[in-house]
């Protein structure tokens, strides 16, 4: 399939968006990454091309299913709970909107058992929506990716990464010498950019192309990792000093050079070089940094790293892989299948697939289902314990705390209830409105979705959900299509960089630019909603 290049992204992405239906969007992205770019060397294809439909199918695939997506979650939740408070409204109140609700629809309140969604219920619209934008993204959306964005196909390293950024100094013998800064250039090839010269007090200057190149001489250079060791044995050129010593003292049999990316949940985010080396116990060292293919006009020891930076790590084989999971960075290269992995994975989708079918045929609630599952890995020896607490996204409980008071006060403060009663008035047709009831639903996803372009999706769903259901409210209609409604728009953030992690991590290996994304996205978010909308209205009815 691969030898098609529409065939090659639709494999790729169709895979990844079937997985982050039932796992994290990350984690699918994570697991996807390492194939991408080795089949992109592989049929010499630029891995830009890849990537973004990669990272959008992970973020639509998880629509589909209730754990897909934090937002999901969300949702189903809500719903519950404000069914709870409309039994109990109705039940104290014969005269409040929500008893007028069931009236309406004829529904006993003794007989009405609040629920939450379940774990399907989202699957008839998420699960149609995704599968519409995977053949957007992979029938015309790769093409609108700006081609000058688009990475060289990497051809003898297994990932097409290039542009890496290290300091060397001129060795005695090298045939650089004597030469202009732009002839050791022209020299190299495109394998290699001088980029900045490092004086003797440290500073770092822009070198002047018609400078002689001296022995001694310390430059910092951006090359491809695997032009390096041959650029430095060919050129005479070594590791600075500082660099060199602690490189040999890593230097044993098991020594293991990796390819990793910054993740947004890694402690290295806006740290540098030494807190690394703190971090990693003196076992991992920095070789160079990439970002986006842009010069850093800094020292290693300088530089801050960001989310989406990929980092040229070299340690012992026996340290990385555990230095990198302790770090929360993601490795680019494929691990290696150890010996009794395939029992614990048949044991964990074993374990998995009860607690999905626990969940689906209602033996047990969804929320339980999974519980009982992560201490069945516990008590099993699949997840070590301290593994579970290093895995729990803690920035995002932390700001899920903070906001659900602000979507507690948006109810208790009668802001959910001003907003709804603006909105009436265009709807409402005994009152003039001239707008259709479906519109308002138009309208919630578009602004759903810009708000989770901008912050994270599960804070999204915990704003807009009260206001969904304040706008059903004073329509008189049913909560669920504009919980519907919140759900899918909260889970579409594709305009940026920052709306969503999976869009943040191929932000260095693509080489994107942060204007790259809404070329895509736009008329991806456009097709959702012109597709959403009429499939909530006929699956989940006002």
């Amino acid at each position: 399939l691969s030898k098609n290049q529409t065939l090659h992204i639709f494999s790729l992405s169709g895979v990844a968006g079937v997985l982050s239906a039932f796992m994290n969007n990350v984690g699918a992205l994570a697991l996807m990454l390492p194939v991408t770019l080795k089949t992109a060397v592989e049929q010499k294809r630029s891995p830009s091309i890849l990537l973004m439909p990669l990272a959008f199918a992970s973020i639509l695939g998880g629509m589909a299913t209730m754990i897909g997506t934090p937002p999901n979650i969300i949702i189903a939740t809500f719903r519950q709970e404000q069914q709870l408070e409309m039994k109990a409204q109705a039940l104290v109140d014969a005269s409040s909107q929500a008893a007028a609700y069931f009236e309406h629809r004829n529904i006993t309140l003794e007989e009405f058992e609040p629920a939450a969604f379940g774990l399907f219920d989202f699957a008839p619209v998420g699960g149609l929506v995704a599968l519409a934008g995977l053949v957007f993204v992979v029938l015309i959306g790769w093409r609108l990716i700006p081609k000058d964005s688009h990475k060289k196909p990497g051809l003898e390293s297994l990932f097409a990464i290039n542009e890496y950024i290290t300091e060397v100094r001129v060795d005695d013998g090298s045939k650089l010498i004597g030469m202009t800064v732009g002839e050791a250039e022209k020299e190299a090839g495109d394998r290699m950019t001088i980029f900045g010269f490092i004086r003797k007090d440290g500073k770092v200057v822009t070198p002047n192309m018609d400078n002689l190149v001296q022995e001694g001489n310390r430059y910092l250079l951006k090359a491809d990792p695997v032009d390096l060791k041959g650029m430095l044995d060919e050129y005479h050129l070594r590791l600075t000093q500082e660099m060199r010593q602690r490189i040999d003292k890593l230097a044993t049999e098991d020594t293991a050079f990796v390819e990793v990316v910054v993740t947004q949940n890694s402690p290295l985010e806006g740290r540098d070089r030494a807190y690394l080396r703190r971090r990693s116990s003196n076992t991992l060292v920095l070789m160079a940094v990439a970002r986006q293919g842009k010069p850093i006009r800094k020292r290693l020891s300088n530089v801050r790293f960001r989310v989406g930076d990929v980092l040229l790590l070299q340690g012992p084989e026996s340290a990385v892989e555990e230095q990198i999971a302790r770090l929360n960075l993601l490795p680019l290269a494929e691990r290696e299948v150890r010996v009794g992995v395939f029992s614990r994975v048949g044991a964990s989708l074993l374990i998995f697939g009860g607690a999905i079918t626990l969940g689906m045929l209602g033996i047990l609630p969804t929320t339980l289902a999974f519980w009982g599952a992560v201490l069945v890995y516990v008590f099993a020896g699949i997840l070590p314990l301290r593994d579970l607490y290093r895995e729990i996204d803690w920035p995002v409980i932390v700001l899920l705390a903070a906001m659900i008071p602000v979507s507690k006060a948006l109810q208790t403060t009668g802001s959910t209830d001003l907003i709804a009663n603006f909105v009436n008035q265009y709807t409402d047709q005994s009152a003039g409105g001239a707008l259709p009831p479906w519109s308002i639903l138009v309208l919630l996803m578009v602004v759903t979705m810009c708000l989770s372009d901008v912050i994270n999706n599960a804070a999204t769903a915990l704003v807009m959900a009260p206001i969904g259901v304040g706008i059903a409210q004073q329509m008189n209609v049913s909560p669920d299509p504009f919980l519907m409604t919140v759900a899918v728009g909260a889970s579409c953030a594709f305009l940026t960089p920052i709306g969503h992690q999976c869009n943040a991590l191929i932000l260095g290996p693509g080489g994107y630019r942060f204007g790259d994304y809404w070329r895509m996205g736009l008329p991806l978010e456009i097709l959702i909603v012109a597709i959403g909308t009429p499939l909530i209205l006929h699956f989940w009815p006002l």
